[in-house]
């Protein structure tokens, strides 16, 4: 496991790949699913494009779209990362807590 900071997040985004994701994501309690990966895949590319992590709304819009759900949903994005978006899906997607951001 490469090297995390003292709140679980990688210290290099860099040195993410999915195996960590599903190493990150058991320690959160999460099993991860196609539409966890949906996200996650969507975050990294996100990542590797603007080199920070995607806003929560961003992601909820590819969420919906993914999901052909025609609308946004905050709840979809929540019930895959019930303890929130920076607290989860950020942690398990490899990137570094964004410190501006709520734990929400």
């Amino acid at each position: 496991m490469p090297t995390l900071d003292e709140e679980g997040y990688l210290v290099d985004p860099a040195d993410w790949n999915e195996a960590i994701a599903g190493e990150l994501a058991r320690k959160e309690r999460i099993v991860l699913t196609d539409a966890h990966w949906s996200v996650l895949r969507f975050m990294r590319q996100y990542y590797e494009e603007h080199h920070i992590a995607p806003d929560a709304r961003h992601v909820m819009k590819h969420l919906a779209a993914w999901r052909s759900a025609g609308g946004e949903d905050r709840n979809d994005l929540f019930r895959l990362f019930p303890y929130g978006y920076v607290k989860q899906a950020c942690k398990i997607a490899g990137m570094r807590r964004p410190r501006a951001w709520s734990t929400g």
